[in-house]
């Protein structure tokens, strides 16, 4: 029997998957032995979330570490942005964090972090975990084996949040934490005032499945916020990277339009950033670009997950980014993302207008100018040859305005625009498509729904 040339637990951004099958203590034991060869890592920050399983996966991963020689600190249970910034506050060579974040229970993974919290993704690393394992390279245990230590991240972690913290007590807040890891941080930060669900820790996650971007798990949310008639709800994923947002109304904030308002916080009134850049994802709603225009912001498009938008704030020195999946990325978080710290931020926004009689919903209103189809999944075999087809199509009966390439394809016009790409986790053609009027949206996907249905 062949060797197989790729382990599906290795995706674009981390590695993921069902716990026992994709994901065995004997691979796992194999990645955490070869880590620090790869990032030279004498040491490495181990958190991890409530998973059932995320106890043999760090008993698996730890034998590994040490047995190659490295040292552990041993963070405990975390959520995945401690350990992001344990990792650039204390100068640590890598960290790995489990949690298979807004997957099924029976699922489990590892989020890698190198120096200076750059993000560890297949092109920069996994590739080469990877190869070793399917390679069979020899694992030999180092004559000296390295320590596990314990240490204490949380006080100091918390300390840190508090700075984004303000006076909330004019707002009437909901907050779902999925059962999560936002429940180690979320009451002390917010206090007794909030109404708060699932907000205890259980790797079962018997209230809902820990992904806020499926509307079935954002019901309980609405619900409360409805029924106590609240000015914003919060819902977390499960390993706190993420949140998204409700309005007043019960409404689902589409997430790429909170990297507008941030705006407010980050230019509004203050002159102390010269360079205002902000990256987005190739999904990232116009409006965002043409609200923030107001602060003469330059946007900076670039590619979906952390790996990529990360690693791209840093490199054109921008202040903040985020996607359309929800996560917000910032340079004084590392330049990573922080579903705490962006919920935070978003409630000194929403506070401060609340006072001057602004609802959560109006904001995003001024925000929201385009018609918006939500993002559509095409289960096909041929996704190049389909996103070529509607790529032509278009150059060759309507050339538009603007076009990228770098994450499928983007094509913008005057009064819509749309991006398809294949996704980086799962067996999906997604597409997302704008317009200014909701005619115009569905005329255009008609056209491009009728090319991609030939390879169906």
């Amino acid at each position: 029997m062949k060797n197989p040339t790729s382990l599906k637990a290795f995706k674009a951004y981390d590695i993921r998957g069902q716990w026992g099958e994709e994901l065995t203590p004997e691979i796992v034991y194999k990645i955490g032995f070869f880590i620090p060869h790869i990032l030279k890592a004498k040491k490495i920050l181990v958190g991890r979330d409530a998973r059932l399983s995320s106890g043999d996966m760090f008993d698996a991963l730890t034998r590994g570490v040490i047995d190659a020689g490295a040292g552990v600190a041993d963070a405990g249970l975390s959520t995945t942005p401690m350990i992001y910034w344990g990792t650039g506050k204390f100068n640590f060579d890598a960290s790995v964090m489990i949690t298979a974040s807004h997957n099924p229970k029976d699922h489990n993974g590892l989020k890698v972090s190198g120096k200076d919290v750059k993000p560890i993704g297949y092109d920069n690393g996994l590739k080469e975990v990877e190869s070793f394992i399917l390679n069979n390279e020899p694992v030999i245990p180092n004559a000296e084996k390295g320590k596990i230590e314990p240490i204490n991240l949380k006080d100091q972690y918390l300390n840190f949040l508090k700075k984004y913290t303000g006076d909330f007590s004019g707002l009437n807040i909901s907050v779902d934490c999925s059962d999560g890891m936002a429940s180690l941080f979320i009451n002390e930060l917010l206090g007794d005032g909030v109404h708060y669900l699932n907000c205890h820790a259980d790797g079962n996650f018997p209230s809902h499945e820990p992904n806020p971007l499926e509307p079935e798990n954002r019901k309980q949310i609405v619900e409360a916020v409805e029924s106590r008639k609240s000015d914003i709800g919060l819902i977390f994923d499960g390993d706190a990277d993420r949140v998204m947002f409700i309005d007043e109304k019960g409404n689902f904030v589409s997430p790429d339009l909170i990297i507008a308002l941030l705006g407010h916080y980050f230019f509004d009134g203050k002159k102390r950033h010269k360079k205002r850049i902000v990256v987005q994802d190739i999904r990232t709603s116009k409006a965002v670009g043409e609200y923030l225009q107001q602060f003469n912001v330059e946007m900076v498009t670039w590619r979906v997950g952390r790996a990529y938008g990360a690693t791209r704030l840093k490199e054109v020195d921008g202040i903040y980014g985020g996607e359309l999946a929800g996560h917000y990325y910032f340079k004084d978080f590392y330049y990573s993302d922080s579903g705490l710290v962006a919920a935070l931020l978003v409630l000194q926004i929403v506070s401060r207008f609340h006072q001057e009689g602004k609802s959560f919903s109006e904001l995003m209103s001024r925000i929201s100018t385009y018609f918006n189809t939500g993002e559509v999944n095409f289960r096909i075999e041929e996704k190049q040859a389909a996103m070529d087809a509607v790529k032509e199509w278009f150059f060759q009966h309507e050339p538009p305005v603007k076009f990228y390439d770098f994450d499928g394809y983007r094509l913008e016009f005057s009064d819509w625009w749309f991006n398809i790409r294949p996704s980086n986790t799962e067996p999906y053609l997604r597409f997302l498509a704008e317009a200014k009027t909701k005619e115009l949206l569905n005329d255009k996907t008609k056209i491009i729904f009728d090319l991609i249905s030939r390879f169906k």
